[in-house]
Parts: C-alpha cells; structure tokens; sequence
C-alpha cells in the first residue's frame, strides 16, 4: 500500500519548486521593440514598461496589466473546472 504522507511530501515539492519557478520568471525580463514601440514584460507577465515614439504611458501599463490579470484569471477558472479544482493543490490560489 502506498504511504500517503509520502505523497503529501511530493506534493509539498512540487509547490516549492512552482514557487521557485515563479520567483525566477518574476526576474526575468524581456524587452521588444518593434519601430516606435517598446514593451517590457517580465517573465511572469506584468508589464513593465510600455513606449511609443519615447513617450512612456504609466496608464497604458495599468491598464494592460489589468487586461493580462483578467486573461489570467479567466484561464486559470477554465483549467480549474476542467481539472476539478486540482489547480490550488500547487498553490496556484496564492
């Protein structure tokens, strides 16, 4: 028979390395720039910085990371009902 605190502790790695891995992407950056236009983006999906012909717009920021978020969110509702809930076992409710 299968221990079941073994399984317990496999689990608890699995949401220390989610944990790490989102840490790491968090640091990460990418940069694009495509004639007049710069996005920066970390690697966790928050934009960090949005320009047009140089000029930098705070708002336009807010407002894309708030249009990622909802998209996020919307995702991560879709997965949860498809998997039955199973997404918060990785921490992914924190």
């Amino acid at each position: 028979m299968a221990n079941p605190l073994k399984a317990l502790g496999d689990i608890n790695k699995l949401r220390q390395q989610a944990k790490q891995m989102q840490q790491e992407l968090a640091a990460e950056d990418i940069r694009i720039e495509k004639g007049d236009i710069v996005v920066v983006i970390s690697g966790d999906q928050k934009i960090k910085q949005f320009s047009v012909q140089g000029i930098t717009s705070d708002e336009a920021v807010t407002v894309l990371n708030e249009a990622i978020k909802k998209s996020q969110e919307l995702a991560a509702k879709k997965l949860s009902s498809m998997t039955g809930g199973l997404g918060g076992m990785f921490g992914g409710g924190s």
